[in-house]
């Protein structure tokens, strides 16, 4: 498995996306063994990086869901766990029938992030990512409560979720070149609207961390190599599979980038994280460059 840098962790260049596994698209859920399952999984695949939030979950009343999960499936695993890094996010608030918000005043962080500290089973957390921004707030003031909890010894990297290129210079300034960790956008063949972001994380040292880099859990990561025939003719010249083929291009795009695909299934994050052992010519990744997208 090829490593790349995470703010202070060195992390596989593949993470695992734990969402699915309690929030999608179809609302179908893996048993609490299978999913478990799949974290192993990915574990024994080499993948060191595990993303999360706490509004992952089934319901408004099981916030935390997915948190829980990964913990118990790290508690559980029989291997080593040495270098694997957990990153949570905070800041969407999710209530009684569904009702959804933003907070990212200092006190309700802070209590986010004892729940997920909670949650985890850690007494620290090794990433957290202001999941949305919260537009009652001036930005670099939220900024500002993470490097406070970050003082306080409750995390240990800050990072930002759903940023645009403003929103990442202002965090950049509010932290210090190397305090800002990573920008976690959505990013795939599909959607293309933070190329702009990607490529001002590298020019300052931030992982940038695709959600959705397959293209989402609502068929569209199944069926890319159809919707994107690029992708699904180069896969079938390297007789790989085109989820491969995607992972690999986003790869190639910068060695700040670490896609952070979900999975369901044991199969599906095992065949992901072979992705790093692809190696695409210049000619394929500028056709999947080209291949039309959102933009």
């Amino acid at each position: 498995m090829q490593t790349r840098t995470l703010g202070p962790f060195t992390v596989s260049a593949i993470g695992l996306g734990g969402m699915p596994m309690s929030m999608n698209d179809d609302n179908v859920f893996p048993s609490e063994t299978d999913a478990i399952a799949t974290i192993h999984a990915a574990l024994d695949a080499g993948v060191t990086f595990i993303d999360t939030a706490d509004i992952y979950a089934p319901s408004w009343d099981t916030m935390g869901h997915n948190e829980v999960l990964i913990g118990k499936a790290l508690k559980a695993y029989g291997g080593s766990l040495d270098g694997v890094v957990v990153g949570t996010k905070g800041g969407i608030t999710r209530g009684e029938g569904e009702t959804w918000g933003r907070d990212g005043s200092l006190a309700y962080l802070r209590s986010a992030v004892e729940k997920s500290l909670r949650n985890l089973g850690v007494e620290q957390i090794d990433l957290y990512q202001w999941h949305r921004p919260d537009r009652w707030q001036v930005y670099g003031e939220v900024i500002g409560h993470f490097k406070t909890l970050q003082d306080e010894g409750l995390i240990k990297a800050i990072g930002i979720s759903n940023a645009n290129v403003e929103e990442i210079q202002v965090a950049i300034d509010v932290l210090g070149e190397g305090g800002l960790t990573s920008v976690q956008n959505e990013f795939s063949p599909r959607f293309r609207c933070s190329t702009d972001e990607l490529e001002l994380c590298g020019e300052h040292g931030v992982a940038f961390l695709p959600w959705s880099p397959l293209g989402g859990t609502g068929g569209g990561g199944r069926e890319v190599g159809q919707r994107f025939g690029t992708f699904g003719e180069i896969a079938a010249d390297h007789g790989v599979s085109p989820q491969q083929v995607v992972l690999a291009w986003e790869l190639a795009l910068g060695e700040h980038v670490i896609p952070i695909p979900g999975a369901r299934r044991p199969a599906s994050i095992t065949d992901s994280a072979q992705a790093t052992h692809l190696v695409l010519s210049a000619e394929e990744i500028e056709r999947c460059s080209a291949t039309p997208g959102t933009h």
